[in-house]
C-alpha cells in the first residue's frame, strides 16, 4: 500500500502550502496584468473541465480565484465526452455559456477548429512548459493544458504485487475474469484514447478478448479506482496515476502498475470558444493553465505537472523513466468515434 510516512507527509504539506501561496502571490506577468484588468470588468469565467478529476478541477478553480481576485472561476466538471456534448447542446440552442473547453480527446478541439468555433490565442506562459509536451495548434486555436499518465492499479489486499499483471496484454488472461474495472469511451476521452492505442498496438481483436474477462465498466477513468477501494474489483485498467496516488494517500490499499510496454500519455488541449461570454477572462485562464500556479494547485492532488519549475507529484515515476504511448491528434479524431461504436457493439453498453 502506498502511504506517505508522517515526516514525508508533513514536509510535503508544508512545502505545498508555502509554494501554492507563493505562486498565488507571485507578481503577474505583463500579459497577465493586462488581461486581469480586462477580466475584472467581466467578473467570471466558465470552464468546462473534462481533463482533471472533480477534486483537482475544484482545486484549480480555487487557485485561479486566489491569484486573480474579482474574477470567479465557475467549474463545470464532467467527463470529456459529456463536456463536448454539453458544448454542442449550447451551440444548437444558440447560447454561449462556456468560455474554455478542456478535453482529454484532442479530436474535440480539432473538430471545433474546423467548424470555426474557437478563438485564436497562444498563452505567453506556454513558453515555460516542459518541452516534451509543449504541443499546440500551429494556428494557435488550442494549447496543451493537461498531462495525464494512465496506467493500471491493483488492490494490494486482493492481488499481491508479485501476482499483479505487468503488461496491457496480461489482463487478457482468463485468470482476471470478473476482476477488472475500466471506464467507458462514450463518456471519457481518455478511455477512448486508451482503447484506440490498444487497437493500434494489438489489433482489432484486443477489445473482444478484453470483454471476455467481463470487466466492470463505469463511466470516467476515476470509476475503476472507486471499485478497487470498495473491493468490488481487484485491477483498475487505464486510470490516471494521480487518481491512484491520491486515493492511496488517503489510506486505500492501492498501488499503480506501470505496464512494461509503456503508459498511455494523454497530452490534451484546451481552447477558447469563439462566442465565449467572457473572452478576456478566458485568455487569462489560458495563461493560468499553462503557468506555474495551475501545476502547483493540481500537483497537491497528485496530478502531473506541466512545467519544469514545478516538480512531479510525490510517488509518481519521472517522465524520463517511462515510455509514453499515444495516438496522434489526427488518429484520435478519426479513431475514437470508431472505437466508441466498436465498444458498444462488443460490450453492449
Amino acid at each position: 500500500m502506498f502511504l506517505l510516512g508522517r515526516r514525508q507527509a508533513l514536509a510535503l504539506a508544508a512545502w505545498s502550502a508555502t509554494s501554492s501561496q507563493a505562486w498565488a502571490n507571485a507578481p503577474l506577468t505583463p500579459r497577465e496584468q493586462e488581461l486581469y484588468e480586462a477580466a475584472k470588468r467581466e467578473g467570471e469565467i466558465t470552464w468546462y473541465s473534462g481533463q482533471y478529476s472533480a477534486d483537482s478541477s475544484e482545486a484549480a478553480g480555487r487557485a485561479f480565484n486566489a491569484r486573480y481576485p474579482g474574477v470567479r472561476c465557475n467549474v463545470v466538471r464532467s467527463t470529456s465526452q459529456v463536456a463536448f456534448q454539453r458544448l454542442s447542446q449550447d451551440a444548437r440552442a444558440g447560447v454561449g455559456q462556456c468560455d474554455v473547453l478542456s478535453s482529454t480527446n484532442s479530436g474535440h478541439l480539432l473538430q471545433l477548429k474546423r467548424q470555426n468555433r474557437l478563438t485564436q490565442y497562444r498563452p505567453v506562459n506556454a513558453d515555460g512548459m516542459l518541452p516534451a509536451i509543449r504541443v499546440s495548434d500551429p494556428d494557435n486555436y488550442f494549447q496543451t493544458t493537461f498531462l495525464g499518465i494512465f496506467v493500471m492499479a491493483h488492490n494490494t489486499n486482493l492481488v499481491p504485487e508479485a501476482d499483479a499483471p505487468r503488461s496491457w496484454t496480461d489482463i487478457l488472461e482468463p485468470k482476471w475474469k470478473d476482476k477488472l474495472a475500466v471506464g467507458h469511451p462514450g463518456y471519457s476521452g481518455a478511455i477512448g484514447i486508451w482503447a484506440l492505442q490498444m487497437r493500434n498496438m494489438y489489433g482489432p481483436d484486443y477489445l473482444r478478448r478484453f470483454e471476455a474477462n467481463k470487466p466492470q465498466v463505469g463511466r470516467s477513468s476515476v470509476d475503476p479506482v472507486t471499485m478497487l477501494n470498495s473491493g468490488e474489483r481487484a485491477i483498475a485498467v487505464a486510470t490516471a496515476t494521480g487518481t491512484i496516488l491520491l486515493s492511496a494517500s488517503r489510506g486505500n490499499p492501492l498501488k499503480p502498475i506501470y505496464p512494461s510496454e509503456g503508459v498511455l500519455a494523454a497530452i490534451s488541449p484546451s481552447g477558447i470558444i469563439r462566442n465565449a461570454p467572457h473572452p478576456n477572462a478566458a485568455k487569462l485562464f489560458m495563461e493560468f493553465q499553462t503557468g506555474p500556479a495551475m501545476s502547483m494547485a493540481v500537483r497537491e492532488l497528485f496530478a502531473d505537472s506541466l512545467r519544469p519549475d514545478v516538480p512531479p507529484p510525490q510517488g509518481s515515476r519521472p517522465l524520463d523513466q517511462v515510455t509514453l504511448l499515444s495516438p496522434s491528434m489526427e488518429e484520435a479524431e478519426r479513431g475514437v468515434p470508431e472505437i466508441r461504436e466498436q465498444w458498444r457493439e462488443i460490450f453492449g453498453i
